[in-house]
């Protein structure tokens, strides 16, 4: 139904939703349990074996750990800023960075949004081959009338979305733990052992982690989620407590899909399987009834994940309207307080990136390492603007010995270093083509800048931000020279 739009400006904002902790906690897991966890048995297997796998799962859960840390220890230490991931990086390094950090963040959620269709295209692709893979014209045309029937129900109110997002979080992780327990079940110790090394393809152990690491960090995202929310939340400690308890149970389901598979078949079958691969491997095991019960259960996880992943994205871009650092109608909400504006601009480019996925030679993988490349720059930021918080942190609060404030800067830095490193890292395993085509991304994107800049009849551009600008530009010419090329494909 059609509502009266307000901008942010005008006395009578839309009230904010209120959300609970078990909410918030609902929102981070539906975030990070979709497209990603059905994936794991091949896209793990395609690159490493069982040792391999436990590494990458030991640096990852480290990591991301200490990078929900992170989002835990801003919540509390900086209760001022909203919207998080896009929030941290303009109070750290400025407007324009800010801004990037912005459009990564929302733009990652869009493309990965585009996963979730090509997964469940595939997914009904093997009763109906017309879908092929998800990557054939009915397949898009068939995802497309999806994008924008979630669109037509989103706007109906965020806070009804929400709630459903809580039941569908529920629901949704039956099946996996179910795939868990039998797959233990019928694990079989001798394929198990032989899958240990890796097979003769997969190459030197680094190779075989570094392999593993854009996947890892497509299923944890959405670790951030509850800080997206926090203008949302009842109780501001609740952002942070939803983080960490969103990340604990997710790690704990994510690692056990990938290691409980290898004892299933052998790595070199599980690379080959369709995706989800997740139905694959408990077909292998049970039958044929495995694969549909695992299917049914992939579909509700994924439209859960869509929910909460749309919502999450329009909510970025309206904060940062509201900040002044996008243009003033995408700050426009709803008296449902949902912002339309921005739910339409992250639904058109979902809908861009579908089309875009029809001419990749491997749609799903294309854009699950899209999504996660397009992230780490934001979760860069994020964890440097931590250590800058710490550093800067030499004072005792009026109640605080000067020997706690010692320590309580030491423990954030314990966080916030490893966090940094770890984020740094991930920007070198995703390689230089990922990094070439967030640039094609990035740089136009700076057109919405000058827009909002535009409107508060500022300058443009600092000095510092023309550097800036002039970094993604050249890293954006040379990303279209390299795609027509041949150097990178998509």
């Amino acid at each position: 139904m059609a509502q009266a739009e307000r901008a942010p400006s005008a006395p009578e904002s839309a009230p904010a939703a209120k959300l609970t902790l078990l909410t918030l906690t609902a929102m981070v897991v539906g975030s990070m349990v979709g497209a990603g966890v059905f994936s794991l048995p091949r896209r793990f297997a395609q690159e490493t074996g069982v040792a391999g796998a436990l590494i990458s799962w030991a640096i990852a859960g480290a990591g991301m750990l200490m990078l929900a840390l992170v989002f835990q220890t801003l919540a509390v230490r900086r209760p001022d800023l909203d919207a998080g991931v896009y929030a941290y990086a303009k109070a750290g390094f400025g407007e324009y960075l800010g801004f990037f950090s912005a459009f990564g963040y929302w733009a990652s959620a869009c493309v990965g949004n585009v996963t979730y269709w090509v997964l469940i295209m595939s997914t009904i692709g093997a009763v109906v081959p017309a879908l092929g893979e998800g990557d054939t014209v009915l397949a898009a045309a068939l995802s497309s009338v999806g994008l924008w029937a979630f669109f037509l129900f989103i706007r109906r109110g965020v806070k009804e979305a929400a709630a459903i997002n809580r039941i569908v979080t529920a629901a949704k992780l039956v099946p996996i733990l179910f795939f868990i327990v039998l797959t233990l079940f019928y694990l079989d110790p001798g394929v198990f052992a032989d899958n240990f090394a890796g097979a003769d393809y997969a190459g030197s152990l680094f190779d075989q982690v570094r392999g593993t690491m854009l996947a890892t960090v497509f299923v944890f995202l959405g670790v951030e989620g509850a800080s997206v929310y926090s203008r949302h939340a009842k109780r501001r400690e609740d952002v942070g407590r939803a983080t960490v308890l969103g990340f604990l149970s997710v790690f704990a389901v994510f690692a056990s899909v990938t290691i409980v598979s290898y004892g299933i078949l052998p790595m070199s079958e599980i690379a080959e399987l369709r995706q989800p691969s997740m139905a694959g491997v408990l077909e292998a095991a049970v039958g044929t009834w495995g694969n549909a019960f695992v299917s049914v259960g992939l579909i509700i996880s994924v439209l859960g994940a869509y929910l909460a992943w749309t919502l999450m994205a329009a909510e970025v871009l309206f904060v940062a309207a509201k900040d002044e650092d996008m243009p003033r109608f995408l700050g426009r909400a709803t008296a449902q307080d949902v912002p339309v504006p921005a739910l339409v601009m992250t639904t058109v480019l979902s809908q861009i990136i579908l089309i875009v996925t029809l001419f990749s030679d491997d749609a799903f993988n294309f854009a699950l390492d899209l999504t996660s490349a397009l992230s780490l720059i934001p979760f860069l930021l994020a964890a440097a603007f931590a250590v800058k918080v710490a550093v800067g942190d030499r004072r005792a609060g009026p109640t605080e010995a000067a020997g706690t404030a010692t320590g309580r800067r030491r423990r954030q830095l314990a966080v916030a270093v490893p966090a940094t490193l770890y984020t740094a890292f991930l920007i070198f395993a995703a390689g230089l083509r990922y990094v070439l085509i967030s640039f094609i991304l990035y740089a136009p994107a700076t057109i919405l800048f000058v827009m909002a800049r535009r409107e508060q009849g500022r300058r443009l551009f600092s000095p510092r931000e023309y550097v800036i600008l002039a970094v993604s530009v050249a890293g954006a010419v040379l990303g279209i020279v390299a795609l027509a090329a041949g150097w990178v494909e998509l």
